[in-house]
């Protein structure tokens, strides 16, 4: 009888997970056709055009462990609740910089909004994994979300890319029906979190006796790994994509020598990459419950491997017809070099890398998986701090050098999906 009811009550709040998906991914993926608008409004270079990803990231290493003691304290109800009302302020600090023109506030928008996203991402991903029972179906049930997450990601460059129009249209003004769509998303989804009823299995109750642990996460060695793991995997979602933007909207006379591209063109072409991760994750999702997480990871990160070094090395000279919907809703092709096509590919092989890795990293940890999930936001700032790397190479080097930097990072998830996801700490407690 008590499984019957438990399993009665899964599927709205797996409903609610899914939109809290959605929602992290339209606000974080902001940034990006931000920083397109940035490096024209304010005349950003490209390491100053990546300091909205800094500044909605590093939130994450203030925030995250802050997050995974609170979902402790207050549940999932509650910290949902809080963060989707930090979020509305953060993407209103940032619409408010475009009325008084200020680069500075846009950044201030851009942190605070991180802060919502990382106790957002605290909430959802521990409740889907619990929701499906761990394992592989835990692992099933986190790229379903991951497939909403993209369709979101897909959304924002193209609505944001079509918002701007030519070069004389890229402003932070021009962009405000996307940030009022996202602070609808928050109203709206505050309004739901408040009355639907959502299951509550790692609250800490008041009359619960708090006994010292002599363990915690970091007692684990392949969650220390996918840690790092996840710091770095995050940076690669996110500058992949950002950098590509950058590369086909920066003028060929610039500087840094771009493609010249125009930002609603572009913005369809980086659209594409989030399309390609919502099909891996759909791909991902049908079959998380027979392909272990260990073997997904390790062949998504050698592809991904491939699909760089081919970016990095063909000629910039050879170009290919990519199909593209335009904003008259029809079919259309824009030429770009190969090395676009290679990168944008990319986005098959990232799509399924986040539920591998937290799947792997929180495997076998038992009653210190609440704790995991707040440190694993913390790691989460990676996605500021390595497209900035990655931007400062690109001034140096160029843009297409710069894709060392995911080439190295791609590196590492592949060691950690052979080597590194291995529980060599079994003999500790974890009930």
């Amino acid at each position: 009888m008590t499984n019957k009811i438990e399993k009665k009550s899964y599927a709205l709040p797996i409903a609610m997970m899914f939109a809290l998906f959605f929602m992290i991914s339209f606000v974080t993926g902001l940034p990006s056709p931000m920083g397109v608008i940035v490096a024209k409004q304010f005349g950003a270079s490209n390491f100053e055009s990546q300091l909205g990803f800094l500044a909605n990231f590093i939130a994450y290493a203030f925030m995250g462990i802050p997050a995974g003691l609170m979902l402790k304290k207050i549940g999932y109800k509650k910290l949902a609740l809080v963060a989707v009302t930090v979020g509305f302020t953060g993407v209103g600090i940032q619409w408010l910089s475009g009325q008084v023109g200020s680069f500075t506030v846009y950044l201030i928008g851009a942190f605070v909004a991180g802060f919502s996203m990382c106790m957002l991402n605290t909430v959802v991903n521990p409740m889907l994994n619990t929701l499906g029972g761990g394992g592989n179906k835990g692992n099933q049930l986190i790229q379903w979300g991951g497939t909403i997450n993209s369709s979101a990601a897909t959304i924002v460059p193209i609505l944001v890319g079509y918002l701007m129009g030519d070069v004389a249209g890229r402003t932070i003004d021009k962009a405000s029906p996307a940030l009022f769509i996202a602070m609808g998303i928050f109203a709206l989804a505050f309004i739901v979190l408040f009355i639907v009823d959502i299951p509550e299995p790692h609250i800490q109750k008041v009359s619960e006796k708090k006994v010292k642990d002599t363990h915690s996460p970091l007692s684990f060695r392949h969650f220390i790994l996918g840690a790092i793991a996840i710091f770095i995997y995050v940076g690669i979602e996110v500058g992949i994509p950002s950098t590509a933007n950058l590369f086909m909207t920066a003028l060929p006379s610039a500087a840094n020598p771009g493609l010249g591209i125009d930002a609603g063109t572009a913005g369809i072409v980086v659209g594409i990459y989030w399309l390609l991760m919502l099909v891996g994750r759909l791909v991902g999702a049908s079959v998380g419950a027979k392909i272990s997480s260990k073997t997904m990871l390790t062949f998504a990160s050698s592809v991904a491997m491939v699909f760089i070094l081919l970016a990095i090395f063909m000629p910039v000279s050879t170009t290919i017809n990519m199909p593209v919907i335009t904003n008259t809703f029809s079919f259309a092709q824009v030429q770009v070099p190969v090395n676009v096509l290679f990168i944008i590919l990319c986005g098959l092989c990232t799509s399924i890398m986040w539920g591998g890795i937290f799947n792997l990293a929180v495997e076998g940890l038992g009653k210190y998986t609440a704790a995991a999930s707040g440190l694993f936001m913390v790691m989460v700032c990676g996605g500021g701090l390595i497209p900035v790397l990655q931007g400062f190479v690109s001034d140096n080097f160029g843009f297409l050098s710069s894709y060392w930097v995911m080439f190295l990072c791609l590196a590492y998830l592949l060691f950690y999906g052979v080597i590194g996801s291995k529980n060599v700490n079994k003999d500790i407690p974890v009930e």
